[in-house]
């Protein structure tokens, strides 16, 4: 349990947030929303005793154990892997050293064979005999393979730490888990495994996350820093976005009745509960809306751009042929090969691949930046992409504000080009900002209204995700389930997939699957999990 108390936060005179009472309790995965800026991670490092508050307490539970996931992933470069995830647990991890020095000394004194004695005592009651056992489970459930987990860290890859760090947060079952975009660097299986541990633990987890799946599959309540406040409300992330903007609604209405506006919210909360428990089993079994109270339902200050895309012209039948394409990584191994497929309308295509080098590389390929190793490729006559690309970075190589820098892209005065740029939520002054000082999330922005103006018909988006907020991904992902065109995409955002994509292919060193299905399908039916086995050559 987490007990916050009239806590305050406050840089010069900008105060975050004042007056904050909260009681995180057991049994609960609480996740925290709220605008860039507005204070999520703060409230974490306030939580976790890494930031002193400005005004107020934070208090555990008696005797109880806080872990946090680091974001310090040099820290630990200098001890193997799996003492790495044995220090997640810092009690036992002391009585280990202490342990081990006592029994190294030369001379054993009477002393030192009673203190070994409490050691031992204390050792057992903490189940030390199975901790090395017990993290090297951890690792391998995140996909650290056994062979690794006597390498220093040091050795190991970003991606890799990332999970070694995941591992160190989960150790020792905490009875207080705070974590900080758990889900960064991880693949779709690694996620899922991630979220049913979280479904089977019994303590309490704040989580900071932009993967509106994972807080949806977790989350038994959702804590919105929003106004200069921090509330706390029932259920997950999309019955609080839905919520919402029902209340949003609601209240550009002036003409309803008050009557009628509570009782079109109570349908709403009656409708989203029946989902809910058909939902994974941590909503259902916590029963997370039976308390809610009609009036916690706000209107959101959120803003969302606005995200549309359009046609110039419809696309005609033909629109992609691959045949035989083949890509090499930098080292000459395979990305993929005999890669065969025809793009059909209304197709929206998610492209997966254990290695994401594989669908830059075939999104590279099809857009003229990079030859194919072999095969070919050819897009109908009638086809216009626009291409958002993994690696922005050579387009922002200027001095040239928003508005010019735009201007690159298509024809129209300032006028026109700041229209795309507000949509984007650039206002005022904002437009003249130097595009080399750009944020990576204002840079995406960029991007996207720079694809705007191409009015293409068929859209590709190399993890477009990336540095977006909240409210962008919502925005993009509402826009792209309306879109009359084709998508070709990859992403590591589960709703994005599950809500856009209508077909996923698979890119492997051996071969292809393509499947016309959904997303949560694709990854639970058992003949392509043994298919994608086989291809892997795991």
């Amino acid at each position: 349990m987490i007990t916050v108390s009239n806590l305050a936060i406050q840089f010069g005179k900008r105060v975050l947030y004042k007056d904050v009472n909260l009681k995180f309790t057991s049994g609960n995965i609480y996740g925290v929303i709220g605008a860039n800026g507005a204070g999520k991670s703060t409230l974490l490092k306030a939580i976790s005793g890494e930031l002193d508050p400005t005004k107020g307490s934070v208090e555990l539970g008696p005797g109880e154990r806080l872990s946090v996931l680091s974001q310090d992933h040099f820290k630990f470069d200098n001890y193997t892997v799996l003492n790495t995830v044995l220090m997640g647990h810092k009690p036992l991890w002391d009585i280990m050293q202490e342990r081990e020095a006592l029994y190294a000394k030369a001379e054993f004194t009477d002393e030192d064979g009673i203190r070994a004695s409490e050691l031992e005592e204390q050792f057992a009651e903490m189940d030390g005999w199975n901790a090395e056992s017990d993290a090297a489970a951890l690792l391998s459930g995140l996909g650290i393979k056994e062979k690794l987990h006597y390498e220093l860290m040091g050795s190991l890859s970003g991606k890799e730490k990332v999970r070694v760090m995941l591992a160190q947060a989960l150790f020792g079952n905490p009875d207080n888990l705070l974590l900080d975009e758990p889900t960064n660097d991880l693949d779709m299986d690694t996620v899922t495994w991630l979220e049913e541990y979280l479904s089977n633990f019994e303590h309490t987890v704040l989580v900071v996350s932009h993967d509106r799946h994972f807080l949806d599959s977790v989350c038994t309540h959702t804590v919105d820093i929003d106004f200069g406040k921090v509330n706390l409300f029932a259920g997950n992330y999309s019955f609080w976005y839905e919520s919402s903007q029902l209340a949003l609604r609601q209240a550009q209405n002036q003409r309803a009745k008050a009557e009628e506006k509570r009782k079109e919210l109570e349908e709403f909360i009656r409708r989203f509960s029946a989902n809910v428990a058909k939902s994974k089993q941590t909503t259902s079994r916590k029963k997370m809306l039976e308390k809610l109270n009609v009036e916690e339902i706000q209107p959101s200050s959120r803003k969302y751009p606005g995200i549309i895309f359009t046609m110039d012209r419809e696309p005609g039948n033909q629109i992609l042929e691959v045949e035989g394409l083949k890509a090499l990584n930098d080292d000459g191994s395979v990305l993929f090969q005999n890669v065969s497929f025809n793009v059909e309308k209304g197709d929206k295509i998610v492209f997966l691949s254990h290695n994401p080098k594989a669908m830059t590389a075939l999104f590279e390929i099809l857009n003229g930046h990079q030859e194919p190793a072999a095969g070919t490729f050819k897009w109908g006559i009638t086809i216009t992409t626009s291409y958002l690309p993994l690696d922005n970075t050579e387009f922002f190589q200027s001095d040239k504000n928003l508005v010019e820098w735009l201007g690159q892209f298509g024809e129209g005065n300032d006028v026109y080009f700041k229209s795309f740029l507000g949509r984007m939520l650039f206002s005022g002054e904002e437009v003249l900002k130097k595009v080399n000082v750009l944020s990576g999330g204002e840079k995406m922005r960029c991007m996207i209204a720079r694809m705007q103006l191409k009015n293409a018909n068929c859209i590709i988006l190399d993890t477009p995700t990336n540095h977006l907020d909240l409210e962008s991904i919502q925005a993009f992902n509402n826009n792209l389930k309306l879109y009359k065109g084709n998508v070709l995409f990859a992403s590591h955002d589960h709703e994005f997939i599950e809500t856009v994509a209508n077909r996923m292919i698979e890119l492997t060193p051996n071969g292809i699957i393509d499947k016309m299905m959904e997303y949560d399908e694709y990854i639970s039916d058992p003949h392509i999990q043994e298919m994608r086995k086989r291809l892997y050559g795991e």
